[in-house]
């Protein structure tokens, strides 16, 4: 009888495994000198420009560029900007098609996904000055 529920279980189709986390060496090698847009399902989300030191700089595609840095906690990618100095960490996977990123300060957040690469500059417009 164990014999036989031996081969059962091996005959069961295999579930596959998530890939695991992307390691902050990984998440630079990545992401060096590119500029990456994401998509949250259809709809664009952003864009970040990923400079060299761990410097950023992000966009909601509005024209508006907020410059920070990441770092590494706990096995997290973490990003501080300028104007949002409290961290907002994300867990980065390579999935078939690009990056998967999921928010986890708050993991109830639909996950990003890589959309497109490019190495152009994306638009930032200066700071609003006057009336």
């Amino acid at each position: 009888m164990r014999f036989f529920t031996l081969i059962l279980l091996f005959s069961l189709p295999v579930p596959a495994f998530a890939q695991s986390l992307m390691s902050a060496e990984q998440f630079d090698a990545y992401t060096r000198g590119k500029t990456l847009y994401y998509g949250n399902g259809p709809e664009p989300y952003g864009a970040e420009i990923y400079l060299p030191n761990r410097r950023v700089r992000w966009s909601f595609l509005d024209g508006q560029c907020k410059d920070g840095e990441w770092y590494e906690a706990d096995g997290l990618i973490c990003f501080t900007y300028d104007d949002t100095p409290e961290p907002q960490c994300w867990s980065f996977e390579q999935g078939t098609r690009g990056l998967i990123a999921r928010f986890e300060n708050d993991p109830a957040v639909t996950p990003l996904y890589e959309a497109n690469e490019s190495t152009e500059e994306m638009l930032c417009l200066g700071p609003k000055i006057g009336v």
